[in-house]
């Protein structure tokens, strides 16, 4: 059974930081590419950053040069380091990855932790 777990999300004035942990169970988590994805009220869900089971990463415009993604394979755990948060980045913060069934992908989130920016 696939499990996402997050943590760290909070309520920060704009200017801080903060970082996400996501740590997952019930998969090969090093095989795995692992996500960010945020969702704001009103707003669909969008992809904030990824990180390859070979270390690549791949960030939306909108965080480039203020987010860091990282993994720990030992501890099966996906980081994603926010600085210079902004009052728009306030969003629910879900992990997210990919697992093939049957030759299809599908989709598995965690819970979610919300991020609240004020200005």
């Amino acid at each position: 059974q696939v499990q996402l777990v997050e943590s760290g999300g909070g309520a920060v004035q704009a200017g801080g930081s903060l970082r996400l942990s996501c740590t997952a169970s019930g998969i090969n988590f090093r095989g795995h590419t692992m996500s960010w994805y945020r969702q704001a009220p009103g707003k669909q869900r969008e992809l904030v950053a990824s990180i390859t089971n070979s270390f690549i990463t791949n960030y939306a415009d909108f965080v480039k040069g203020r987010a860091t993604i990282s993994r720990d394979n030992a501890k099966n755990t996906v980081y994603l380091q926010m600085n210079s948060l902004k009052p728009e980045d306030t969003a629910v913060y879900y992990c997210n990855t990919k697992i093939l069934t049957s030759g299809r992908p599908s989709d598995y989130w965690g819970q979610g932790t919300q991020v609240t920016v004020s200005s």
